[in-house]
């Protein structure tokens, strides 16, 4: 274990799962690791302290967790006092040239839809007998799955905005980017900064997987002087990967870019619909640039299924549909989980996150059948309805706690719902004003439908 940190007084801004990761790796290779977190019930096998009441002159390096703002007093302090500032991909990446350096990273980012495509990209890899990983923001932090005495062949990690701000050392065989739309710009603090954030991913990539029918990444992207490989919805040119009537066709990654293969047919895709065929043509792209043969990618393809939360039927009787997308948690996710069905009694609210809702909303006014608002930025989102569907029935909802609350919500959606309508739990915001999490938020939608509507039939 040549890499060392040994006798450095480490501090981790952040004791959660990536902090915790970062102590256990580098406290192994002999460094002093403490771990700051304002959370009285953060938990850790190392030392844990205020992060009110810690001196960075203490240290010899600090380790930013994802999240943590860039304008938090101690970041800028670090920043000042020319401390070294660290973060966990960049150090995996540093563990990974000393402990695997044949290993390959393939990376993902994206404002939605990451975690289905990274997933589906690990499973394509693995029936390709590949000894693959996926990590980062699904399953282990990316330095959990480098710091292994058997190591992976290949890892798909799945980057936020928050981890590529930080980062500037981890190299990719190649890199997806799936779309960039309103998101986490309370962090960013403009939409131009959270893209740039975004786009840093190809700074260090030999191969782009890019999505055409984005044209904020074909813009943004025009300069970058690497590999481009576009795909979309539309029928591939030379070099691209799309579709061709039922066909997801592949003319990149291919001996002659005249000729086309294919990679599946449009019904080996499930859920069928827009965005998830587009994701799925990404990830065939990523599995093709380390090998993985067209036929075995459909074999993934066929086999594959998205977890739960996204765009997830919990029950269904008399022709209305009861479906979980939790996981939408911003207003371009919302917009994809509309257009796919005609009539939508649509649950949304929560945190914003400082994004609009004026597109979203303009965008599927005529899917919109009726609206049940919650959380704390609901309001965001009814002034929108009133601009753009002025006629659309909005029913705001609270309740004593996160159950009830979603027990009346579901009440007044069975109220509305008629023969051909979805009821559709796709927030457009986070959930952490009400509930735990984006799953809280669906089990409690889900419990709510078996409560309230199946028990009652």
């Amino acid at each position: 274990m040549p890499f060392s940190f040994d006798g450095q007084k480490i501090l981790i801004l952040g004791a959660g799962v990536t902090g915790n990761a970062v102590a256990r790796s580098l406290a192994k290779r002999g460094a002093v690791v403490t771990l700051a977190d304002k959370n009285p019930e953060a938990k850790s096998d190392y030392n844990i302290i205020d992060s009110e009441n810690v001196s960075i002159k203490d240290y010899d390096s600090v380790v930013v967790s994802p999240g943590w703002r860039r304008d938090h007093r101690l970041i800028v302090q670090a920043q000042k006092s020319g401390i070294d500032l660290l973060n966990e991909v960049d150090l995996a990446w540093q563990i990974r040239t000393d402990i695997a350096p044949k290993q390959k990273w393939l990376a993902l980012t994206g404002t939605n839809g990451k975690t289905t495509t990274v997933e589906m990209v690990a499973a394509m890899l693995a029936t390709g007998g590949i000894n693959a990983a996926a990590c980062g923001n699904v399953g282990d932090t990316v330095i959990d799955a480098v710091d292994r005495s058997n190591p992976f062949d290949v890892l798909v990690l799945e980057l936020s905005s928050f981890q590529l701000h930080w980062s500037s050392q981890a190299e990719f065989v190649s890199s997806a980017i799936l779309n960039i739309a309103d998101d986490h710009i309370d962090w960013h603090g403009s939409f131009e900064e959270y893209a740039r954030a975004k786009l840093t991913i190809l700074d260090r990539t030999s191969t782009a997987i890019l999505n055409a029918d984005d044209g904020g990444i074909v813009l943004r992207t025009s300069h970058w002087q690497g590999k481009k490989v576009f795909y979309s919805l539309d029928t591939p040119a030379p070099g691209e990967i799309g579709l061709v009537e039922e066909l997801l066709i592949d003319r990149a990654f291919v001996p002659d870019p005249q000729e086309a293969q294919m990679f599946a047919e449009l019904v080996d895709v499930q859920p069928t619909i827009p965005h998830s065929v587009s994701n799925t043509l990404a990830a065939a792209g990523l599995a093709r640039s380390v090998g993985v043969s067209h036929a075995d990618i459909r074999t993934a393809i066929q086999s594959f299924r998205p977890g739960r939360h996204r765009i997830e039927t919990v029950y269904e009787a008399d022709s209305i549909s009861w479906v979980d997308d939790s996981k939408a948690t911003n207003p371009h996710a919302a917009a994809a989980s509309l257009m796919s069905h005609e009539s939508n009694i649509w649950i949304a609210g929560g945190l914003a996150k400082g994004a609009s809702m004026d597109s979203l909303v303009e965008k599927c006014a005529k899917r919109i059948k009726a609206a049940i608002l919650i959380g704390s930025d609901r309001e965001l989102i009814e002034a929108a309805l009133i601009k753009y569907c002025p006629d659309v029935p909005r029913i705001l909802v609270d309740g004593n706690d996160s159950q009830s609350l979603m027990n009346n919500v579901v009440e007044a959606a069975k109220n509305l719902a008629t023969a051909g309508d979805r009821v559709l739990l796709a927030p457009a915001c986070a959930s952490m004003d009400q509930f735990n999490s984006y799953a809280d938020r669906g089990n409690r939608f889900a419990d709510a439908v078996k409560k309230v509507v199946t028990y009652e039939n």
